[in-house]
């Protein structure tokens, strides 16, 4: 039993990323944390996991709580190591030959291939990296969870398992999940906190239930503005009317009643709160179009690993005009090998013997660690010199996709994820395709990005071959589905639910 209490608790960096929170998360609180990229997810868990203290406030966790958290990325240390070994090394020294049989039993309900525990984290996929980072915390039995963006990477089957581990009846450990999976958020969280600079707000119901509250709450604070922002108008325009009534009749009283309304209208004004405004950049794309119905034919080509292994064979596949193709499979059955194959024969890169590509194709391009982009340049440089653009409409272009100007000249390596995820959309935007290939696109994307994103598909009408896990995603967008499976590719109908492919 246990609990982390917060207590007026503030971060500054230096402006505020969220402000006077006080709350309490318990034994049975599995509470969904909501905010934009950047906006103090990390901050916050970083907070109450004690690795960092807030600016204001204090942070209050039960005597002995032990307190496990998954962070994004996989320490550089650990990507030599082997799966086991990485996991094995979350002990302490002095458990780790006593008690590596505990390993096992982590990767074993991860359903983890005998092979793949002995390879180094470096050659897994995203997903496996993931699962590494998520079983490290879970190998140590912590009294309290935290998880950060738990779903990026992971296949649906291990989307699956972490949901129903999450929600076991004997899972009543206190529970913090930031993340940008909706679907996660409203199957395995019991209450809802948006992390806003200004006010957050908190909901005991899960994202979808608490997001309608929040539009309602926000609706009513918007209408309560502008009613005393009339208000305010309205003292002001009859404490200057009563003013000059008192100057002219050399009346005292009226002038200490103007008085007193000019200071009543600084009062409301100096409370006046809008709408609150989401500051995460806009994110568009682009169709340039062609006439030609079939993009893409695919007769029957392997997808091999870089060293010759067949992963599988594509099957006959033509790719028309407006398909949005969903590619669906385990980490680790090439899907991103697929993709990556197509971006080559698109690009004249390799010639691929079974592959037949339209001239009139324009392919637009990113991956899911978006390693395509040149990590030593900057966002001004990548976007100024590639395509050609002066310094005025790059900078408002990157200030557009939610770039301050400090940011727009650091290298892109110093960039965070969601961050490199907005700078490849803009860079995808700006290339014009007529065809997006698309792994993981929303990985690293926060919510409304991913609405915008799905928004701006649909709007242009855009031909895709989409690689993704995020289960909203997919059943806004996905009109063709192709699931790998047994070494071939096949088509198949729309799934009613996506749990039923892993």
């Amino acid at each position: 039993m246990g609990s982390i209490s917060l207590r007026n608790v503030s971060v500054l960096a230096p402006a505020p990323l969220f402000q006077n929170l006080t709350l309490v998360v318990g034994d049975d609180d599995r509470l969904g944390l909501v905010a934009g990229n950047g906006a103090g997810k990390t901050t916050l868990l970083k907070c109450l996991a004690g690795l960092m203290e807030p600016t204001t406030g204090d942070v209050v966790r039960s005597r002995g709580l032990k307190v496990g958290i998954v962070e994004q990325e996989v320490p550089t240390n650990l990507l030599g190591l082997s799966l086991s070994e990485s996991i094995r090394r979350a002990l302490a020294p002095a458990e780790r030959d006593s008690q590596a049989w505990r390993v096992d039993l982590v990767l074993d309900e991860f359903d983890t291939p005998a092979d793949m525990r002995e390879q180094p984290l470096q050659a897994l996929s995203g997903g496996w990296q993931r699962l590494a980072l998520i079983a490290r915390t879970w190998v140590t039995e912590p009294d309290a969870l935290l998880l950060d963006e738990p779903t990026n990477h992971l296949d649906l089957a291990k989307i699956a398992l972490l949901e129903a581990w999450i929600n076991h009846p004997l899972r009543q450990i206190p529970m913090v999940i930031a993340s940008h999976d909706r679907h996660l958020l409203d199957a395995c969280t019991t209450r809802t906190l948006f992390l806003r600079p200004e006010i957050s707000r908190s909901y005991a119901h899960p994202y979808t239930r608490a997001r309608a509250l929040l539009a309602d709450d926000d609706a009513a604070q918007e209408a309560k503005f502008v009613k005393d922002s009339r208000e305010a108008d309205r003292l002001r325009q009859s404490a200057n009317a009563l003013k000059n009534i008192g100057i002219n009749s050399g009346s005292d009283a009226s002038q200490k009643k103007a008085m007193q309304m000019h200071k009543r209208a600084d009062s409301i004004e100096q409370s006046l709160r809008a709408k609150p405004v989401e500051k995460s950049g806009d994110i568009r794309l682009a169709n340039r179009g062609t006439h030609a119905r079939v993009l893409v034919r695919l007769d029957d080509i392997p997808i091999s690993t870089p060293d010759g292994r067949l992963l599988f064979r594509s099957g006959k596949l033509a790719i028309l005009q407006r398909d949005r193709i969903i590619v669906l499979g385990r980490n680790g059955v090439g899907k991103s090998r697929f993709v990556a194959l197509l971006r080559q024969a698109m690009m004249g890169h390799q010639d691929i013997p079974g592959v037949s590509i339209s001239p009139t194709v324009v392919p637009g391009y990113i991956d899911q660690l978006m390693s395509h982009l040149p990590q030593g340049d900057s966002p001004m440089t990548l976007i100024g010199d590639r395509y050609r653009l002066g310094d005025a409409r790059t900078r408002s272009l990157l200030a557009g996709a939610g770039f301050a100007v400090d940011r727009q000249q650091q290298p892109i390596a110093r960039l965070s994820p969601g961050q490199k995820a907005r700078l490849g959309l803009l860079a995808l935007r700006l290339a014009e395709p007529n065809l997006y290939l698309m792994d993981e696109p929303t990985n690293h994307v926060d919510i409304p990005g991913q609405e915008r994103l799905e928004a701006e598909i649909l709007a242009h009408e855009a031909t895709c071959v989409l690689v993704s896990h995020d289960r909203s995603f997919m059943a806004t967008l996905g009109t063709r589905f192709l699931l790998i499976d047994g070494n071939k590719m096949m088509e198949i109908d729309a799934p009613k639910s996506f749990h039923l492919l892993s």
